[in-house]
């Protein structure tokens, strides 16, 4: 599947010195063109990133953006890696940097391309009634979509996929033999704001959703897409009703993810994780390889590959059980 994102139209580039005076920074002589703004692991030369959070050092150390949003805290640890902008907020400052790319950024209302399907289009799909199908849609061959399905814009769905009744699949990409089971919604927006002058200002979100092959997505699951970078799920995950994941969630290959499980925000799961019933995870934390966290557990920190967890906050499965006997 390509990685570039067909959903939100983006300014070809935006003029370094522009960036600076909405952020109320001094210009500088030298023309520089920047041409996205993104997160610092996405990032390429010409673009913008941010950092707010020392736990990122490793990663702006690795990426390769050199214009980087920051707070004060933080400019002495990272201007030997970059060329810091200092600022006060810097996610209402990178809010007004996205809005310089995507002027439509905020724009999650109603498809109205999305218009009941022209079977004659997709000759090697199925389609139950009211079906509809947004503008340059791909469907692969022998997928199937069920009834009242709104399939939006520029969504790709690989072949042999079993998409249910009652979905909504906006800006996100699928594999092949993927299924969605009924009432899911993938692809919103994510619950991403700051407040500014006593009211909650929404934040853009303009990554996509990326579910690979042989994935399935249980009844009734919510997958946000992500802020600046995407939401992806890995190869063989299973995941079962009533999820909740959140912008920018990693979740790795063969994982199991059973009901009511929520995901915070920004979040990576490794390879092969288990997770049972009503955990939470909460945001910008990661999750090694082979864990197993128990159900109705609450996940506050990091856990190393093949730890076994439970409880609130979670803790070794045999610590756990030592002290509630």
């Amino acid at each position: 599947m390509k990685n570039n994102n067909p959903f939100f139209k983006k300014q070809k580039f935006v003029f370094l010195n522009k960036i600076l005076n909405i952020l109320g920074k001094q210009k500088i002589k030298k023309k520089i063109k920047i041409t996205n703004v993104t997160d610092l692991k996405s990032a390429h030369l010409t673009d913008i990133s941010f950092i707010n959070n020392i736990k990122y050092l490793d990663n702006l150390k690795k990426s390769k953006a050199k214009h980087i949003i920051t707070n004060e805290n933080l400019f002495s640890k990272i201007k030997n890696y970059c060329n810091p902008i200092v600022v006060t907020n810097v996610l209402k400052s990178v809010y007004e940097v996205v809005l310089l790319f995507y002027p439509d950024s905020l724009d999650d209302a109603v498809d109205f391309n999305a218009v009941p399907t022209n079977i004659k289009s997709y000759k090697t799909a199925k389609f139950g009634n009211n079906v509809c199908i947004g503008k340059n849609v791909k469907i692969g061959k022998n997928t199937i979509i069920g009834h009242n399905s709104i399939i939006e814009s520029n969504v790709q769905i690989g072949s042999n996929c079993i998409i249910g009744n009652n979905v909504l699949i906006k800006n996100t990409f699928i594999g092949k033999n993927v299924r969605v089971l009924d009432g899911s919604i993938i692809g919103k927006k994510g619950f991403g704001f700051f407040p500014k002058n006593n009211i909650n200002v929404r934040y853009p979100h303009i990554g996509m959703v990326i579910i690979n092959d042989n994935v399935e997505i249980g009844c009734n699951n919510t997958i946000d897409r992500g802020s600046l970078s995407n939401t992806i799920i890995g190869k063989n995950t299973f995941i079962d009703n009533q999820v909740h994941i959140a912008h920018n969630v990693n979740i790795g290959s063969n994982c199991i993810i059973t009901g009511q499980v929520g995901f915070a925000g920004s979040s990576i799961v490794g390879n092969r994780v288990s997770i049972g019933g009503q955990a939470g995870i909460s945001g910008h934390l990661k999750i090694g390889n082979n864990v197993q966290i128990g159900g109705g557990s609450g996940v506050l920190k990091n856990i190393p590959d093949n730890s076994k967890v439970m409880g609130y906050p979670a803790k070794d499965i045999r610590k756990f059980l030592k002290e509630n006997k």
